[in-house]
């Protein structure tokens, strides 16, 4: 459960180490984020010279939660931190070309594909 002020780590290889949220796409009562929803906030931390500076505004999508997410099968998944990937512009593309850490299974039927593509491992 993502809403806007809450700190996420960056999975990717951009340069980006903390983003903090500040918006939820999706529509006007949008409040809360989960695994797979598109969010607009700001780098907090980054890494010198890389792809990705401190204070830009990006996309990302959330690919892990702590707050238990449900799945269509009844069982529940849940993850030990809050973490996102940062998108290129407007896309569905990563920004990245490594994604560090296991994904679920729901990026890929949302539509992120190439992000599945790129995790070491699939829950």
């Amino acid at each position: 459960m993502i809403q806007p002020r809450t700190m996420l780590k960056v999975v990717d290889n951009t340069g980006a180490k903390i983003i903090q949220c500040f918006c939820v796409l999706g529509g006007t009562r949008k409040h809360f984020a989960q695994i797979g929803d598109v969010i607009v906030g700001t780098v907090k931390e980054a890494e010198p010279r890389r792809i990705v500076k401190k204070h830009d505004v990006v996309r990302a999508v959330i690919v892990r939660q702590k707050k238990n997410f449900r799945r269509k099968d009844g069982t529940y998944i849940r993850f030990d931190d809050n973490a996102a990937v940062i998108l290129e512009g407007k896309t569905k593309d990563p920004k990245g070309g490594r994604v560090i850490g296991p994904l679920p299974k729901e990026i890929k039927e949302k539509g992120f594909s190439k992000i599945a593509n790129l995790a070491t491992e699939t829950i």
